[in-house]
């Protein structure tokens, strides 16, 4: 019987796979079945995960993967350079072992970027941040970095992040090299410079009004037509001052 910890990790972990996508149902019952324990462990861990900001929940619909908005992502995005770097700059100089632990981390990276898992892939790219964190000594860190890696993943998706994961693998591998000879000040910007490529690479447009043909739709008669009149060319017949109503200002599409 998993605990609700337990869940908590696995939820994680599927995130980060990239198995959960930004909106994702988490039924309650369904994962009971799935964890073979009580609806209660599972409330227990779904309720972690949304103090973390990882699930939200709807007292109609139930339990679901945060969809992130731009400011959430930016933020996610600062905090998580914030918390890298500072790891970096205050680090000890790193024995033999967690060097061997990272290559070893390295090692993966490279096999799952020949090989067809996509999941693996994803999971890797993202978890060499929350072993580097425990490589320098700092647990709580890591698991702090565990639950933001987890959202920049969710922002990737949302967002369809063109960053390539051959190139991640390339930053980390740079990044492991300067902390092997000692380079803090290299090594930190290196790694600022990698999640800014990352950030960089999400197609953050401007967020649209969701609402804005409703707005126009709604507006007093008289400022529509002031408006129109503003729009319209000189010498261009104006538009009629009432149109078809567009199947987008539907109100059932909005919610």
């Amino acid at each position: 019987m998993a605990s609700s910890t337990d869940i908590a990790q696995r939820i994680i972990e599927a995130i980060l796979a990239q198995r959960l996508a930004p909106g994702s149902r988490l039924g309650e019952q369904a994962l009971s079945i799935l964890f073979d324990c009580s609806r209660t462990q599972v409330r227990e861990a779904l309720m972690r995960l949304a103090a973390k900001g990882i699930v939200t929940v709807s007292s109609r619909r139930g339990w679901f993967v945060v969809q992130p908005s731009h400011d959430e992502a930016r933020e996610a995005f600062e905090a998580r350079r914030i918390i890298e770097m500072g790891l970096i700059r205050l680090a000890e100089p790193m024995d033999k072992a967690a060097i061997g632990r990272l290559r070893q981390h390295l090692k993966q990276e490279k096999a799952a970027l020949k090989g067809s898992d996509i999941g693996q892939r994803s999971y890797l790219l993202g978890d060499f941040h929350v072993c580097l964190a425990e490589c320098l000594g700092n647990l709580l860190l890591a698991d702090t970095l565990r639950d933001f890696t987890a959202r920049t993943t969710l922002i990737a998706m949302l967002y369809q992040s063109t960053h390539d994961a051959e190139q991640s693998c390339q930053d980390h591998v740079a990044i492991v090299d300067a902390l092997e000879r000692g380079d803090i000040a290299a090594a930190e910007q290196l790694m600022q410079a990698h999640i800014g490529q990352v950030q960089a690479a999400l197609r953050l447009n401007a967020p649209k009004d969701p609402i804005a043909q409703l707005r126009e739709a709604l507006a007093p008669l008289k400022e529509r037509e002031a408006g129109q009149q503003a729009t319209t060319p000189p010498g261009a017949k104006p538009k009629p001052p009432l149109t078809p109503p567009q199947p987008e200002t539907y109100l059932g599409a909005l919610l």
